[in-house]
């Protein structure tokens, strides 16, 4: 029994350093937009069922399942939480915000394509709309979003035309009067989301794209000169860092109380040898 504590008490404790990892994580990034705060799931180890004897060796040997035992937890699934982040305003036009379901899909230079919340955006040299890592921002027909009309001239339009952002992630750009309809953004969404794997930096991609498939998002709503901020609170974040230590704390004194018993029997196991 004394072994069987101390082999729970440590896999709690490895649990609990994983716990803080994951917390010092989201402290980290409570500034990043459109991070989504990271969370752990834990399993329960069981070693062995548990019976209850019931009647004697005269009479009747039957035994009652009463369940199994277990001797401690371990992670066993690095989750997100997708809720809304606070909208935060910044009077850039070309920063944008998804009020509800979805994400905006991005792809880098080598062609790899992810999804992320972050709509901090800009246009490059070419005038397509790019986030701050270089990637182009797609749209719903998965091309790349150019943010002047190829039979305009650049250098007039940048001066004097005016980009507005529909709520539907739709493109219009005003000049002389004139509303000149262009691209929609991309929102896509899946079906689970718990499927979906962090790549850093905010981004995400389906771990299994078969089975889980983009989707275009039906319930959102664009918000153009507007960003996303991180979901993840300090203060519930520092709370959790408190339990976190004093759990561990306690398990360490589990610890401590279990080797000076077992060094207790391993003395008296010498003495009644000897």
């Amino acid at each position: 029994m004394i072994t069987r504590s101390l082999e729970s008490a440590a896999k709690g404790m490895l649990a609990l350093m994983d716990m803080n990892d994951n917390t010092a994580n989201n402290i980290a990034n409570v500034n990043t937009i459109g991070y989504k705060r990271g969370a752990l799931r834990f399993k329960d180890i069981m070693e062995s069922a548990v019976h209850s004897q019931q009647g004697s060796i005269l009479r009747n040997n039957s035994s009652r399942y009463l369940g199994d035992l277990s001797v401690g937890s371990q992670s066993l699934q690095y989750t997100h939480d997708f809720s809304q982040g606070a909208l935060t305003k910044t009077g850039n036009k070309f920063d944008v915000a998804i009020e509800g379901d979805g994400f905006f899909k991005i792809r880098d230079i080598d062609g790899k394509e992810s999804y992320t919340r972050n709509g901090s955006f800009y246009v490059n040299s070419d005038d397509y709309l790019i986030t701050k890592q270089g990637e182009y921002v797609l749209d719903v027909n998965n091309r790349r979003i150019r943010m002047i009309p190829e039979d305009f001239d650049p250098e007039i339009m940048r001066d004097r035309a005016e980009i507005i952002i529909g709520e539907q992630g739709n493109i219009e750009m005003n000049s002389y009067d004139q509303k000149i309809p262009m691209q929609t953004i991309g929102i896509f969404d899946f079906s689970d989301k718990e499927d979906l794997f962090e790549i850093g930096d905010a981004k995400f991609i389906p771990r299994d794209v078969e089975n889980n498939p983009e989707l275009k998002a039906e319930k959102f709503s664009v918000q153009q000169g507007m960003l996303e901020l991180s979901n993840s609170n300090v203060i519930r974040e520092m709370i959790n860092t408190i339990n976190t230590t004093r759990n561990y704390e306690s398990l360490t004194k589990v610890v401590s109380s279990n080797n000076e018993l077992l060094q207790r029997a391993v003395s008296v196991g010498r003495l009644r040898s000897s």
